[in-house]
Protein backbone atom coordinates (compact mmCIF):
# COMPACT_ATOMS: atom_id res chain seq x y z
CA UNK A 1 0.00 0.00 0.00
CA UNK A 2 2.85 2.37 0.86
CA UNK A 3 4.56 1.62 -2.47
CA UNK A 4 1.43 2.38 -4.48
CA UNK A 5 0.98 5.65 -2.59
CA UNK A 6 4.54 6.73 -3.55
CA UNK A 7 3.88 5.91 -7.20
CA UNK A 8 0.67 7.93 -7.06
CA UNK A 9 2.56 10.94 -5.67
CA UNK A 10 5.12 10.71 -8.47
CA UNK A 11 2.40 10.58 -11.10
CA UNK A 12 0.72 13.64 -9.59
CA UNK A 13 4.02 15.52 -9.69
CA UNK A 14 4.54 14.96 -13.42
CA UNK A 15 2.00 17.60 -14.53
CA UNK A 16 3.68 20.09 -12.21
CA UNK A 17 7.04 19.40 -13.85
CA UNK A 18 5.40 19.91 -17.22
CA UNK A 19 4.51 23.45 -16.23
CA UNK A 20 8.24 24.17 -15.93
CA UNK A 21 8.98 23.05 -19.49
CA UNK A 22 8.44 26.58 -20.78
CA UNK A 23 11.01 28.09 -18.41
CA UNK A 24 14.18 29.35 -20.07
CA UNK A 25 17.12 28.89 -17.71
CA UNK A 26 19.61 30.73 -19.93
CA UNK A 27 20.60 33.04 -17.06
CA UNK A 28 21.66 30.03 -14.99
CA UNK A 29 23.15 28.20 -17.99
CA UNK A 30 24.85 30.91 -20.08
CA UNK A 31 27.30 30.55 -22.97
CA UNK A 32 29.53 33.57 -22.30
CA UNK A 33 32.24 33.91 -19.67
CA UNK A 34 30.92 37.20 -18.23
CA UNK A 35 27.41 35.77 -17.88
CA UNK A 36 28.93 32.64 -16.31
CA UNK A 37 30.73 34.70 -13.66
CA UNK A 38 27.50 36.59 -12.97
CA UNK A 39 25.70 33.24 -12.60
CA UNK A 40 28.33 32.12 -10.11
CA UNK A 41 27.86 35.34 -8.17
CA UNK A 42 24.14 34.63 -7.88
CA UNK A 43 24.82 31.10 -6.63
CA UNK A 44 27.42 32.21 -4.07
CA UNK A 45 25.17 34.97 -2.73
CA UNK A 46 22.21 32.62 -2.49
CA UNK A 47 24.28 29.98 -0.66
CA UNK A 48 25.60 32.50 1.87
CA UNK A 49 22.10 33.74 2.63
CA UNK A 50 20.73 30.21 2.93
CA UNK A 51 23.28 29.56 5.71
CA UNK A 52 21.05 31.75 7.89
CA UNK A 53 17.65 31.19 6.31
CA UNK A 54 17.63 27.38 6.54
CA UNK A 55 18.68 27.13 10.22
CA UNK A 56 16.20 29.85 11.19
CA UNK A 57 13.34 28.04 9.44
CA UNK A 58 14.39 24.68 10.93
CA UNK A 59 14.71 26.08 14.47
CA UNK A 60 11.36 27.85 14.17
CA UNK A 61 9.65 24.59 13.32
CA UNK A 62 11.59 22.77 16.08
CA UNK A 63 10.70 25.30 18.78
CA UNK A 64 7.06 25.34 17.75
CA UNK A 65 6.91 21.55 18.02
CA UNK A 66 9.13 21.03 21.07
CA UNK A 67 7.58 23.73 23.22
CA UNK A 68 3.99 22.94 22.34
CA UNK A 69 1.51 23.00 25.18
CA UNK A 70 1.00 19.23 25.24
CA UNK A 71 4.71 18.46 25.67
CA UNK A 72 5.08 18.33 29.43
CA UNK A 73 8.71 17.15 29.15
CA UNK A 74 9.88 20.53 27.80
CA UNK A 75 11.63 22.71 30.36
CA UNK A 76 9.58 25.73 31.36
CA UNK A 77 11.76 28.57 32.65
CA UNK A 78 9.85 31.88 32.64
CA UNK A 79 12.71 33.64 34.48
CA UNK A 80 15.29 32.95 31.73
CA UNK A 81 16.42 36.16 30.04
CA UNK A 82 20.02 35.91 28.81
CA UNK A 83 22.64 33.52 27.41
CA UNK A 84 26.08 34.80 26.39
CA UNK A 85 26.75 31.73 24.30
CA UNK A 86 23.47 32.15 22.40
CA UNK A 87 24.11 35.89 21.88
CA UNK A 88 27.52 35.14 20.36
CA UNK A 89 25.99 32.65 17.91
CA UNK A 90 23.09 34.95 17.01
CA UNK A 91 25.34 37.93 16.22
CA UNK A 92 28.54 36.33 14.92
CA UNK A 93 26.95 34.17 12.21
CA UNK A 94 25.11 37.03 10.41
CA UNK A 95 28.14 39.29 10.84
CA UNK A 96 30.41 36.72 9.18
CA UNK A 97 27.97 36.31 6.30
CA UNK A 98 27.71 40.08 5.81
CA UNK A 99 31.50 40.34 5.71
CA UNK A 100 31.68 37.51 3.17
CA UNK A 101 28.96 39.10 1.00
CA UNK A 102 30.72 42.46 1.21
CA UNK A 103 34.01 40.94 0.07
CA UNK A 104 32.35 39.10 -2.82
CA UNK A 105 30.49 42.25 -3.85
CA UNK A 106 33.64 44.40 -3.74
CA UNK A 107 35.68 41.96 -5.82
CA UNK A 108 32.97 41.21 -8.39
CA UNK A 109 32.04 44.89 -8.78
CA UNK A 110 35.55 45.64 -10.05
CA UNK A 111 36.14 42.36 -11.82
CA UNK A 112 32.84 42.44 -13.73
CA UNK A 113 32.88 46.16 -14.48
CA UNK A 114 31.37 46.38 -18.01
CA UNK A 115 33.89 49.11 -18.90
CA UNK A 116 36.83 46.87 -17.95
CA UNK A 117 38.52 45.08 -20.88
CA UNK A 118 38.54 41.30 -20.65
CA UNK A 119 41.55 39.52 -19.19
CA UNK A 120 40.39 35.99 -19.94
CA UNK A 121 38.43 34.03 -22.54
CA UNK A 122 37.10 31.64 -19.91
CA UNK A 123 38.17 30.26 -16.54
CA UNK A 124 41.06 28.30 -18.09
CA UNK A 125 42.27 30.59 -20.91
CA UNK A 126 43.55 34.16 -20.67
CA UNK A 127 43.10 36.61 -23.53
CA UNK A 128 46.00 36.18 -25.99
CA UNK A 129 48.26 39.21 -26.23
CA UNK A 130 47.88 39.47 -30.02
CA UNK A 131 44.08 39.10 -30.15
CA UNK A 132 42.10 41.81 -31.95
CA UNK A 133 38.75 42.51 -30.21
CA UNK A 134 35.63 42.88 -32.33
CA UNK A 135 34.14 46.37 -31.99
CA UNK A 136 30.35 46.66 -32.28
CA UNK A 137 28.53 49.97 -32.03
CA UNK A 138 24.94 49.55 -30.83
CA UNK A 139 22.11 52.03 -31.37
CA UNK A 140 18.70 51.50 -29.72
CA UNK A 141 16.06 52.90 -32.09
CA UNK A 142 12.27 53.02 -31.83
CA UNK A 143 11.72 49.99 -31.80
CA UNK A 144 14.62 48.12 -33.31
CA UNK A 145 18.35 47.62 -32.91
CA UNK A 146 21.04 48.96 -35.24
CA UNK A 147 24.53 47.42 -35.10
CA UNK A 148 27.64 48.99 -36.65
CA UNK A 149 30.81 47.03 -37.36
CA UNK A 150 33.22 49.94 -37.91
CA UNK A 151 36.27 47.73 -38.52
CA UNK A 152 34.39 45.76 -41.18
CA UNK A 153 32.46 48.67 -42.72
CA UNK A 154 29.03 46.98 -42.39
CA UNK A 155 25.87 47.38 -40.34
CA UNK A 156 22.79 45.31 -39.56
CA UNK A 157 19.32 45.76 -38.11
CA UNK A 158 17.97 43.26 -35.56
CA UNK A 159 20.77 40.74 -36.16
CA UNK A 160 24.12 40.48 -34.40
CA UNK A 161 26.95 38.01 -34.92
CA UNK A 162 30.36 37.46 -33.37
CA UNK A 163 33.07 34.79 -33.60
CA UNK A 164 33.43 32.37 -30.69
CA UNK A 165 36.20 33.07 -28.15
CA UNK A 166 36.83 36.59 -29.48
CA UNK A 167 36.48 39.56 -27.10
CA UNK A 168 33.69 41.93 -28.10
CA UNK A 169 33.86 45.63 -27.36
CA UNK A 170 30.34 47.11 -27.37
CA UNK A 171 29.72 50.87 -27.60
CA UNK A 172 26.06 51.53 -26.82
CA UNK A 173 23.78 54.53 -27.30
CA UNK A 174 20.15 55.35 -28.15
CA UNK A 175 18.37 57.67 -30.55
CA UNK A 176 15.47 59.00 -28.48
CA UNK A 177 14.68 57.35 -25.12
CA UNK A 178 16.51 55.10 -22.70
CA UNK A 179 16.60 51.38 -23.47
CA UNK A 180 18.55 48.44 -22.09
CA UNK A 181 20.78 46.20 -24.21
CA UNK A 182 20.57 42.64 -22.93
CA UNK A 183 21.75 39.25 -24.21
CA UNK A 184 21.27 36.89 -21.23
CA UNK A 185 23.60 34.22 -22.62
CA UNK A 186 26.40 36.75 -23.14
CA UNK A 187 26.44 39.27 -20.27
CA UNK A 188 24.26 41.44 -18.06
CA UNK A 189 22.12 44.32 -19.30
CA UNK A 190 23.60 47.73 -20.05
CA UNK A 191 21.53 50.89 -20.49
CA UNK A 192 21.43 52.66 -23.85
CA UNK A 193 20.82 56.39 -23.44
CA UNK A 194 20.55 59.22 -25.99
CA UNK A 195 23.43 61.66 -26.03
CA UNK A 196 25.60 59.22 -24.09
CA UNK A 197 27.78 56.20 -24.81
CA UNK A 198 27.98 53.24 -22.48
CA UNK A 199 30.37 50.30 -22.80
CA UNK A 200 30.31 46.53 -22.43
CA UNK A 201 33.08 43.97 -22.83
CA UNK A 202 32.02 40.36 -23.31
CA UNK A 203 32.85 37.10 -25.06
CA UNK A 204 30.77 34.19 -26.34
CA UNK A 205 32.28 30.76 -25.68
CA UNK A 206 29.88 28.45 -27.48
CA UNK A 207 28.34 28.56 -30.95
CA UNK A 208 24.61 28.96 -31.22
CA UNK A 209 21.72 31.35 -31.71
CA UNK A 210 20.78 33.43 -28.69
CA UNK A 211 18.03 35.93 -27.92
CA UNK A 212 18.69 39.61 -27.35
CA UNK A 213 16.16 42.25 -26.40
CA UNK A 214 15.48 45.51 -24.62
CA UNK A 215 15.06 45.06 -20.87
CA UNK A 216 13.77 48.61 -20.28
CA UNK A 217 10.25 49.71 -21.26
CA UNK A 218 10.43 52.30 -24.04
CA UNK A 219 6.97 52.67 -25.56
CA UNK A 220 4.50 50.97 -27.89
CA UNK A 221 6.85 48.61 -29.73
CA UNK A 222 8.90 47.61 -26.70
CA UNK A 223 7.66 44.00 -26.56
CA UNK A 224 8.85 43.35 -30.14
CA UNK A 225 12.22 45.06 -29.75
CA UNK A 226 14.16 41.82 -30.09
CA UNK A 227 17.05 40.49 -32.15
CA UNK A 228 19.10 37.33 -32.67
CA UNK A 229 22.72 37.01 -31.63
CA UNK A 230 24.72 34.37 -33.53
CA UNK A 231 27.83 32.85 -32.01
CA UNK A 232 29.85 31.52 -34.97
CA UNK A 233 33.20 29.93 -35.55
CA UNK A 234 35.72 31.97 -37.53
CA UNK A 235 34.72 30.47 -40.86
CA UNK A 236 31.02 30.95 -40.19
CA UNK A 237 31.55 34.56 -39.13
CA UNK A 238 33.55 35.35 -42.27
CA UNK A 239 30.76 33.84 -44.38
CA UNK A 240 28.19 35.95 -42.50
CA UNK A 241 30.20 39.14 -43.14
CA UNK A 242 30.46 38.25 -46.85
CA UNK A 243 26.69 37.73 -47.02
CA UNK A 244 26.04 41.12 -45.42
CA UNK A 245 28.34 42.83 -47.93
CA UNK A 246 26.75 40.99 -50.83
CA UNK A 247 23.12 41.58 -49.89
CA UNK A 248 23.39 44.91 -48.10
CA UNK A 249 22.81 48.49 -49.21
CA UNK A 250 24.47 51.76 -48.21
CA UNK A 251 23.77 53.34 -44.81
CA UNK A 252 24.32 57.07 -44.98
CA UNK A 253 22.78 59.93 -43.08
CA UNK A 254 19.59 60.06 -45.18
CA UNK A 255 19.04 56.30 -44.91
CA UNK A 256 19.55 56.47 -41.15
CA UNK A 257 17.00 59.28 -40.71
CA UNK A 258 14.41 57.11 -42.47
CA UNK A 259 15.34 54.08 -40.38
CA UNK A 260 15.24 56.13 -37.17
CA UNK A 261 11.51 56.83 -37.46
CA UNK A 262 9.43 54.71 -35.04
CA UNK A 263 8.42 51.32 -36.44
CA UNK A 264 7.56 47.91 -35.03
CA UNK A 265 8.50 44.36 -36.01
CA UNK A 266 11.26 45.59 -38.28
CA UNK A 267 12.79 42.77 -40.39
CA UNK A 268 16.51 42.01 -40.50
CA UNK A 269 18.38 44.43 -42.75
CA UNK A 270 21.95 44.46 -44.04
CA UNK A 271 24.11 47.45 -44.96
CA UNK A 272 27.23 46.81 -47.01
CA UNK A 273 28.71 50.24 -46.31
CA UNK A 274 28.31 52.90 -43.63
CA UNK A 275 29.08 56.57 -43.40
CA UNK A 276 32.31 57.03 -41.46
CA UNK A 277 31.11 59.50 -38.81
CA UNK A 278 27.51 58.33 -38.56
CA UNK A 279 27.71 56.67 -35.13
CA UNK A 280 29.58 59.66 -33.71
CA UNK A 281 26.84 61.95 -35.03
CA UNK A 282 24.16 59.71 -33.47
CA UNK A 283 25.84 59.91 -30.08
CA UNK A 284 26.17 63.69 -30.37
CA UNK A 285 22.59 64.16 -31.67
CA UNK A 286 23.64 65.96 -34.84
CA UNK A 287 22.66 63.61 -37.66
CA UNK A 288 20.22 66.18 -39.05
CA UNK A 289 21.73 68.97 -41.08
CA UNK A 290 21.97 72.23 -39.18
CA UNK A 291 22.18 70.66 -35.71
CA UNK A 292 25.18 71.39 -33.53
CA UNK A 293 26.93 68.35 -32.11
CA UNK A 294 26.89 68.15 -28.34
CA UNK A 295 30.67 67.79 -28.21
CA UNK A 296 30.97 71.11 -30.05
CA UNK A 297 28.57 72.78 -27.63
CA UNK A 298 30.50 71.37 -24.68
CA UNK A 299 33.69 72.77 -26.18
CA UNK A 300 32.04 76.19 -26.46
CA UNK A 301 31.00 75.98 -22.80
CA UNK A 302 34.48 74.86 -21.76
CA UNK A 303 35.94 77.93 -23.47
CA UNK A 304 33.65 80.22 -21.49
CA UNK A 305 30.57 80.41 -23.74
CA UNK A 306 29.86 82.08 -27.03
CA UNK A 307 28.73 85.45 -25.73
CA UNK A 308 25.86 87.24 -27.47
CA UNK A 309 26.47 85.22 -30.62
CA UNK A 310 25.45 82.03 -28.78
CA UNK A 311 21.77 83.00 -29.13
CA UNK A 312 21.99 81.84 -32.73
CA UNK A 313 22.85 78.32 -31.49
CA UNK A 314 19.48 77.77 -29.82
CA UNK A 315 17.78 76.32 -32.89
CA UNK A 316 20.80 74.13 -33.53
CA UNK A 317 20.43 72.51 -30.09
CA UNK A 318 16.76 71.50 -30.22
CA UNK A 319 16.94 67.72 -30.44
CA UNK A 320 13.75 66.38 -28.85
CA UNK A 321 11.31 67.68 -31.50
CA UNK A 322 13.10 66.45 -34.60
CA UNK A 323 10.04 64.49 -35.80
CA UNK A 324 7.43 67.08 -34.83
CA UNK A 325 7.01 68.39 -38.37
CA UNK A 326 6.37 64.91 -39.79
CA UNK A 327 4.00 63.71 -37.08
CA UNK A 328 6.32 60.87 -36.10
CA UNK A 329 6.56 61.85 -32.46
CA UNK A 330 8.98 60.04 -30.24
CA UNK A 331 8.09 58.57 -26.87
CA UNK A 332 7.08 61.47 -24.68
CA UNK A 333 4.52 62.62 -22.17
CA UNK A 334 0.98 63.35 -23.31
CA UNK A 335 -1.28 66.32 -22.51
CA UNK A 336 -0.84 68.56 -20.60
CA UNK A 337 2.95 68.21 -20.31
CA UNK A 338 3.58 68.13 -24.06
CA UNK A 339 0.16 69.18 -25.43
CA UNK A 340 -0.07 65.75 -27.13
CA UNK A 341 -3.59 64.30 -26.67
CA UNK A 342 -3.81 61.16 -24.58
CA UNK A 343 -4.78 57.94 -26.37
CA UNK A 344 -7.35 57.04 -23.76
CA UNK A 345 -10.88 58.32 -24.26
CA UNK A 346 -11.14 59.20 -20.57
CA UNK A 347 -9.75 62.57 -19.60
CA UNK A 348 -7.39 63.06 -16.67
CA UNK A 349 -8.99 64.32 -13.52
CA UNK A 350 -9.01 68.09 -13.34
CA UNK A 351 -8.97 68.72 -17.10
CA UNK A 352 -12.66 68.38 -17.89
CA UNK A 353 -14.88 71.12 -19.26
CA UNK A 354 -16.92 71.33 -16.09
CA UNK A 355 -14.12 72.90 -14.08
CA UNK A 356 -14.84 76.29 -12.67
CA UNK A 357 -14.20 79.38 -14.75
CA UNK A 358 -11.45 81.82 -14.12
CA UNK A 359 -11.86 85.44 -13.22
CA UNK A 360 -15.07 87.06 -14.52
CA UNK A 361 -16.31 83.66 -15.64
CA UNK A 362 -13.86 83.33 -18.52
CA UNK A 363 -11.95 80.15 -19.21
CA UNK A 364 -8.14 80.41 -19.39
CA UNK A 365 -6.82 80.68 -22.92
CA UNK A 366 -6.00 77.21 -24.30
CA UNK A 367 -2.58 76.30 -25.59
CA UNK A 368 -2.35 75.95 -29.33
CA UNK A 369 -3.81 72.61 -30.38
CA UNK A 370 -4.63 71.67 -26.78
CA UNK A 371 -7.34 72.02 -24.13
CA UNK A 372 -7.50 74.89 -21.66
CA UNK A 373 -5.51 74.44 -18.51
CA UNK A 374 -7.69 74.45 -15.42
CA UNK A 375 -5.04 74.63 -12.71
CA UNK A 376 -5.13 78.40 -12.19
CA UNK A 377 -2.70 79.39 -9.48
CA UNK A 378 -4.53 82.70 -9.03
CA UNK A 379 -7.63 80.84 -7.87
CA UNK A 380 -5.90 79.40 -4.83
CA UNK A 381 -6.17 81.07 -1.43
CA UNK A 382 -3.34 83.51 -0.97
CA UNK A 383 -2.89 83.90 -4.76
CA UNK A 384 -2.83 87.12 -6.70
CA UNK A 385 -6.61 87.31 -7.04
CA UNK A 386 -7.65 84.96 -4.20
CA UNK A 387 -11.14 83.92 -3.20
CA UNK A 388 -12.14 82.26 -6.50
CA UNK A 389 -13.46 78.74 -6.75
CA UNK A 390 -11.49 76.01 -8.42
CA UNK A 391 -8.67 73.67 -7.42
CA UNK A 392 -8.02 75.21 -4.04
CA UNK A 393 -6.13 73.97 -1.06
CA UNK A 394 -7.12 74.67 2.54
CA UNK A 395 -5.18 77.57 3.95
CA UNK A 396 -3.15 77.03 7.07
CA UNK A 397 -2.85 80.76 7.81
CA UNK A 398 -5.17 82.26 10.48
CA UNK A 399 -8.00 84.19 8.86
CA UNK A 400 -8.63 87.80 9.88
CA UNK A 401 -12.11 88.52 11.26
CA UNK A 402 -14.60 89.89 8.79
CA UNK A 403 -14.59 93.65 8.55
CA UNK A 404 -10.91 93.96 9.47
CA UNK A 405 -8.42 94.78 6.79
CA UNK A 406 -5.44 92.42 6.65
CA UNK A 407 -2.05 94.04 6.94
CA UNK A 408 0.08 93.89 3.81
CA UNK A 409 3.83 93.35 4.03
CA UNK A 410 6.06 96.39 3.98
CA UNK A 411 6.63 97.83 0.56
CA UNK A 412 4.23 97.80 -2.36
CA UNK A 413 0.63 97.28 -1.30
CA UNK A 414 0.16 94.82 -4.17
CA UNK A 415 2.98 92.57 -3.02
CA UNK A 416 1.98 88.98 -2.24
CA UNK A 417 5.23 87.84 -0.66
CA UNK A 418 7.81 89.28 1.74
CA UNK A 419 10.73 91.13 0.25
CA UNK A 420 13.19 88.38 1.13
CA UNK A 421 11.21 85.84 -0.93
CA UNK A 422 11.25 88.19 -3.90
CA UNK A 423 15.02 88.57 -3.64
CA UNK A 424 14.52 92.32 -3.33
CA UNK A 425 16.60 92.96 -0.26
CA UNK A 426 18.77 96.05 -0.45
Amino acid sequence: MAISFKHACRLLALPLLGLLSGCNMVVMSPSGDIATQQRDLILVSTFLMLLIIIPVIALTLYFAFHYRRSNTAAVYDPEWHHSTRLEVVIWSAPLAIIIALGAVTWISTHKLDPYRPLDRIDAERPVPADVQPLTVEVVALDWKWLFFYPDLGIATVNELAAPVDTPINFKITASSVMNSFYIPALAGQIYAMPGMQTRLHAVINAPGEFDGFSANYSGDGFSHMRFKFHGLDRGGFDAWVARVKQQGTALNRDAYLKLEKPSEREPVRYYASIQNDLFDRIVNLCVIDGKMCMKDMMHVDMMGGGGEESAANRAKLEYDNRHADTGDGTNAATFPASENPARSESKPEGTGNNDSAGENGAQPAPAEGGQPMQHDMNSMPGGATGGHEGHSMPSTEPQAPQGEQQQQPDGDNNSVAPDQLNNSQN
